[in-house]
């Protein structure tokens, strides 16, 4: 696996036209890089879109393929294996609407993708990429999630994967995993230690497609798809607040991006939204830049039960300030207590588990409710990116049966108080 890659001088990568440095502006043709030779600021994927129409993505298959026609992959990309993620369930949450103090709500179930996670989206995008740009090993470094999507989609393709974790991850998240087979490599040490060590690797090993690092700029762009599918499921237009939670914050910065390149293309009408960001209080880096009013963001040691979010160095945070400033949103930070609780409200009210992340998102939107920050008047999406099975260890001290009985119906009704 220490071959290097032997790359074509072109690449079939749809409607990508170019890498443009994120800082600088500066462009570079299509390659597998990820950061700017002028600046060293991060590469993005920039475009030349033809013309798409609303009847073209509808008829299109019923995963994130149906909107090839704004991600860098190629036109055929359906037809090699792949997990087929996407298209996932926007649910009108009006019980949770009501215990928040919200008038119009929805959430956005990423739980029904291929691995249970919104990873297999940006996964998906970086294999497709990967395959055109002529690695043969699919790699990461990972808090979780990303780990269950790489190796999985890896295993699809008939691709070896190269997973790295912390060793303190969940057990859930590591066997759910390591069932698919490929190298997967405890590390120990915290993700910000295991993703130094994954970019350490990626130089010494050129043939090894590091999703989100030597190829994050593809890898990235598959968030745009959960923009265009609560679009897409509203009727073609855009909400007016989304609740994202931030671990690197690639995800807040593309559901964006992806707005605003459906309104560029009159797909929807360009209407005004606010985008608010959503972080466990022992790991808010983010957050605590925001509330201070600072355009950077200083890296912190994570200390919280949400794991998939413990990310004490994210990347795309200070472009996470300059969108949430940019459509007048706000970011807040909550407890681990409040987390859990909020896993139980969502599961109480619309029937929905999510693990920790997904507590984040529910418990900031109803302190941000609480606060004043979000309208409770305006039409809100709360994205909900992980299955809750994935992190049992959060609520097992938390919850339980009502009681043990004898096998009576007057046991179960005293039980019952009735």
């Amino acid at each position: 696996m220490t071959t290097t890659v032997g790359a074509p001088t072109t690449f079939d990568l749809g409607p990508a036209k170019a890498l443009s440095c994120r800082e600088c502006g500066h462009q570079i043709p299509l390659a597998p890089e990820f950061a700017c030779a002028e600046c060293f600021g991060p590469l993005e994927v920039a475009y030349s879109f033809g013309q798409v129409r609303r009847a073209d993505i509808e008829a299109g298959p019923r995963s994130i393929w149906r909107y090839r026609g704004l991600l860098p992959v190629p036109s055929d990309v359906d037809s090699h294996p792949n997990t087929q993620p996407g298209l996932t369930r926007l649910v009108r949450a009006d019980r949770l609407a009501a215990a928040l103090g919200l008038r119009s709500l929805w959430v956005k179930d990423d739980t029904g993708n291929p691995t249970h996670s919104f990873k297999d989206r940006v996964v998906a995008v970086a294999l497709a990429a990967a395959r055109q740009l002529g690695f043969k090993v699919l790699a990461c470094p990972s808090t979780g999630n990303l780990a269950n999507a790489t190796a999985a989609a890896a295993a699809r393709a008939g691709w070896e994967s190269v997973v790295l974790i912390p060793s303190s991850l969940e057990k859930a998240k590591i066997l759910t995993t390591a069932v698919y087979d490929g190298a997967l490599i405890a590390v120990d040490g915290n993700y910000d230690d295991v993703n130094r060590l994954a970019t350490e690797l990626a130089a010494e090993h050129e043939d090894w497609a590091f999703v989100n690092v030597n190829v994050r700029p593809y890898y990235a762009e598959g968030s745009k798809t959960l923009a265009y599918e609560i679009a897409e499921q509203l009727g073609w237009r855009l909400p007016e607040q989304v609740v994202v939670p931030i671990a690197s914050g690639a995800q807040l910065t593309k559901v964006d991006k992806g707005f605003r390149e459906l309104g560029e293309l009159d797909l929807v009408e360009a209407t005004p939204y606010r985008v608010f960001g959503a972080q466990a209080t022992g790991c808010s880096p983010v957050s605590a830049a925001y509330k201070a009013g600072h355009d950077v963001v200083q890296p912190v040691r994570p200390d919280t039960i949400a794991r998939s979010l413990a990310i004490g160095a994210p990347a795309d945070g200070p472009y996470v300030l300059d969108v949430v400033r940019r459509t007048n949103g706000a970011i807040e930070d909550v407890t681990d207590e409040e987390v859990v609780e909020g896993i139980r409200l969502l599961a109480r009210t619309e029937g929905i588990f999510t693990e920790t992340a997904g507590g984040v998102t529910v418990a900031t939107a109803k302190k941000l409710v609480e606060t004043g920050k979000l309208d409770p008047d305006a039409e809100t999406v709360l994205l909900i990116t992980g299955d809750g099975l994935k992190t049992l260890d959060a609520i097992e001290n938390h919850i339980g049966p009502r009681a043990t009985v004898p096998p009576s119906a007057a046991a179960v009704h005293e039980a019952l108080g009735l």
